[in-house]
């Protein structure tokens, strides 16, 4: 590989105005960080849980799932249908409610169940291919819970599973008390091997503390998962490989708090009983074309004039996950012509993706220093120019975009450190 001297930046505004912007074409203002541009949602279905305290669900909804065979997993509850288990709390809620114990000596795979809970899906009542599901949720804690919101296709009695397909949603296991996990289950990518990503709570905060809102987009070829309405994975039928990508079909949804099993182990003498997960809503939205495939997002497009931006091993500037919070890592990955790795320089020479900047944490100077994507605010810190020898410089720091280690591997962090001409700092601009 060859490497080419650098050449060095001289200081000042003068001579960084006259730089060559070789491929990128003139300097183009963007729309204002953070403009909305999804299409207009229509919801299709919903429930808000609205009803008296200690009364069972809407069943033209929600049709309760009574058994306790282990689902496959080795779970340890029987469902039951009552209100002990499932009920509204006439505060607009509804609350799936696990038990130690078991007075009516219900049967399970292992012999009599040391738990009931709930579980409630809409198999019966409401199926659909495509669009934005949501709910708003505040799981219980303790080790060996396995609170979930998910989906299954509507084909699962003829083809069965994983053939029919699986979205969760949500999962949490007690034992990662701060993790979401979100994931795909089909043929060849299923049980222990599923398409899958995950995000923790930042300050070893627990998901149990406070209600908060788990959703998918889903379209034909993709789908994406947030939290909070920060989206923290998405998977295509690219992600299947050779293998075949069932998500092209009714699914209908599912609400449950299993006790115990393979992934999260049984409960101990930490876990606190009864365990409750209150539901706030469920709801179901639409964009204008989600039948053919549209999805409702909140992340911004990428302007028309948006370019790649390519590094080490020809692997993309990427945007970890899509997220927008202030923070997100930048990387690089391989590319995808996602939004996530669309690039525009505006006016003020700041580096936008996703209606956000590309930031140098804490406006640093020191070799090592984070680069990530943080909320435009015009600082000196969010400064980039691309120089004709194909060097990103914070002229802040007269240091470079620099790819960590010299690694081209995916999810690999940039950072900013000396400029030395190396490969790990050359970038290339295209328009795809």
């Amino acid at each position: 590989m060859i490497i080419l001297k650098r050449r060095h930046l001289a200081r000042g505004a003068a001579a960084l105005a006259v730089l060559s912007l070789t491929g990128w074409g003139t300097l183009t203002a963007l729309s204002s960080p953070g403009q909305d541009t999804a299409a207009a949602a229509t919801t299709v279905w919903a429930d808000e849980f609205d009803g008296s305290a200690g009364s069972a669900p809407d069943t033209s909804k929600w049709r309760p799932e009574v058994k306790g065979d282990g689902f496959g997993n080795n779970e340890l509850q029987y469902y039951t249908g009552t209100t002990d288990n499932i009920a509204l709390d006439g505060q607009g809620h509804l609350v799936i409610t696990a038990k130690k114990g078991n007075p009516s000596g219900l049967q399970c795979w292992y012999g009599t169940c040391q738990y009931t809970s709930g579980k409630l899906t809409t198999a019966s009542t409401f199926t659909r291919a495509y669009g934005h599901f949501e709910a708003r949720i505040q799981i219980p804690r303790g080790q060996g819970i396995w609170p979930a919101f998910w989906m299954l296709g509507n084909d699962i009695g003829s083809v069965g599973w994983p053939n029919s397909g699986e979205i969760d949603i949500m999962e949490n296991v007690g034992k990662e008390p701060g993790t979401v996990h979100g994931s795909l289950h089909g043929p060849g990518y299923s049980g222990g091997n599923p398409l899958t990503g995950t995000y923790t709570l930042p300050q070893g905060k627990a998901l149990a503390d406070a209600f908060h809102t788990y959703s998918v987009d889903w379209s034909p070829e993709l789908v994406v998962w947030k939290i909070d309405g920060t989206e923290y994975s998405r998977k295509t039928k690219a992600d299947a490989g050779s293998n075949k990508w069932v998500f092209d079909h009714p699914f209908y949804m599912i609400l449950n708090l299993a006790i115990g099993g393979n992934w999260p182990g049984s409960p101990d003498a930490s876990t606190t009983f009864p365990a409750k997960m209150v539901i706030d809503y469920v709801r179901v939205t639409s964009g204008s074309d989600a039948g053919s495939g549209g999805t409702q997002t909140t992340a911004p497009a990428a302007p028309s004039d948006a370019k790649v931006i390519r590094g080490l091993g020809g692997k993309c500037l990427d945007v970890d996950a899509a997220g927008t919070a202030n923070g997100t890592k930048i990387q690089v990955y391989t590319c995808n012509g996602s939004a996530a790795q669309k690039w525009s320089f505006s006016s003020s020479r700041s580096l936008r993706a996703l209606g956000r900047c590309l930031d140098v944490k804490a406006g640093g100077t020191a070799d090592g220093t984070v680069v990530q994507l943080y909320e435009c605010n015009g600082t000196k810190a969010q400064e980039w120019v691309l120089s004709d020898a194909g060097d990103l410089v914070n002229p802040q720091a007269d240091k470079c975009l620099d790819v960590k280690d010299k690694n081209s591997a995916d999810r690999t962090p940039v950072q900013l450190w000396t400029c030395y001409g190396t490969a790990n700092q050359k970038w290339t601009v295209s328009a795809s």
